[in-house]
């Protein structure tokens, strides 16, 4: 296929695609996804071979935000029955944490539900990242912590954290379709605030919320052009108890032809499979890997994934290896005259911010699909059976999956 030459040779060279030619792989068919796969994994290999990041999410704070960002589970006014406390001690935190570093994570993402960090909340997270980092050798922390103030990335920075995530989630034109109480223009000024300050700036995209094939290259073209380290792909999870509890719109095919096309427009970037690859790739999260260089290991923020130990089977067998904290992430090109492991060095967390858009596994399934018992779902129906909110983890006293 023409297309899919153009767009690998273009990829190898770093060039932007045209809108037409992004809008074109979300248009192939079913019959054509292979070769899409195919051609948009040489351009993963070539910027990152066969190297699979991983990344755990630590819940530093859950529920009881007061934004109506309509994916989220932790929204103003949500019903979704997930857990709900307040900010975690550095101890508690920096246990969570250890963890998914010794499940393998490379990157801990802390979280944090609100609309953004007080001065104070900004003390406590950078308590956090210093427990964090004494008890995990090498380990890198990203922050996401919502729509930043002046100077507070820069404190960020001075406790240790590496990066900073914030997502656009959405085209600037239905941004306000999805959240009333904060605009476009605030999450994009906290990436630049993120840049600016030397962090990592990670950014990325919440994909199955009624949006069209033009919202999406939309969003991912604004990302290009913020350039953040990392892309985390979103795919929404939709719970019950939130606007958005009717809108099951993807399947898998759907989700590999999204990543594609992320890779295709942001070819040297940390491509990030983050929420909801459980519920909506299931059996073809291993297509997926030949597309994104980077997971999130175990569970979410308000959500059970699929066990960790799944996780890395996985990689295992579709003949990737786990990336060690001894590699760095990104293209050379991209971290030169950033200073060894310093900030901004790779991606950040993708952690969407409220969590609602998380991956999720069957209460009792443990392995992120249905069990035999199950009857078959017909294609393109609702999984409501893949949602489980989490019960384990930060803010339990039940073991973390990871």
């Amino acid at each position: 296929m023409d297309l899919l030459n153009t767009l690998v040779d273009k990829g190898l060279r770093r060039e932007t695609p045209t809108r037409e030619e992004a809008l074109a792989v979300l248009a192939t068919s079913d019959d054509d996804l292979l070769d899409v796969v195919t051609a948009a994994g040489k351009v993963r290999r070539h910027w990152f071979g066969r190297r699979v990041k991983l990344n755990y999410l630590v819940n530093l704070k859950s529920g009881l935000c007061p934004e109506d960002c309509s994916y989220c589970s932790q929204r103003l006014g949500s019903k979704a029955e997930i857990l709900k406390y307040t900010w975690l001690k550095p101890g508690q935190a920096s246990e969570a944490a250890a963890a998914g570093v010794a499940g393998g994570a490379k990157r801990v993402c802390l979280v944090a539900s609100g609309r953004g960090p007080t001065d104070r909340d900004v003390d406590r997270v950078s308590e956090t990242i210093k427990a964090i980092k004494d008890q995990n050798e090498g380990v890198e922390v990203c922050a996401c912590l919502g729509l930043l103030s002046d100077g507070q990335a820069e404190r960020l920075r001075e406790a240790g954290a590496d990066a900073y995530n914030h997502n656009l989630n959405t085209s600037e034109s239905t941004y306000g379709d999805i959240t009333t109480t904060h605009t476009y223009a605030d999450r994009v000024d906290t990436v630049n605030k993120a840049h600016a300050a030397g962090l990592s700036a990670c950014s990325g995209l919440i994909a199955g919320m009624g949006e069209s094939d033009e919202d999406l290259v939309d969003v991912v073209f604004s990302l290009r052009e913020l350039d953040p380290d990392s892309v985390p792909v979103n795919f929404l999870i939709p719970f019950e108890g939130t606007p958005l509890a009717k809108e099951w719109n993807l399947t898998p095919q759907r989700c590999l032809r999204i990543l594609a096309m992320v890779r295709f427009v942001c070819p040297d970037v940390e491509v990030r499979i983050a929420g909801g690859r459980e519920v909506h790739l299931r059996s073809m999260q291993p297509l997926a890997l030949h597309l994104a260089n980077s997971i999130f290991l175990g569970d979410y923020l308000t959500s059970e994934g699929q066990a960790g130990k799944a996780d890395l089977e996985m990689i295992a067998d579709a003949g990737f290896e786990v990336e060690g904290t001894d590699r760095v992430t990104l293209p050379e090109h991209r971290t030169a005259g950033r200073g060894g492991c310093g900030p901004h060095e790779d991606g950040g967390c993708g952690s969407h911010e409220g969590g609602g858009v998380c991956g999720s596994v069957p209460a009792e399934g443990g392995c992120g699909s249905a069990t035999a018992a199950e009857p078959a779902v017909p294609a393109g129906e609702a999984r409501t059976d893949l949602v489980a909110v989490r019960r384990r983890g930060a803010g339990t006293d039940l073991a973390p999956n990871a």
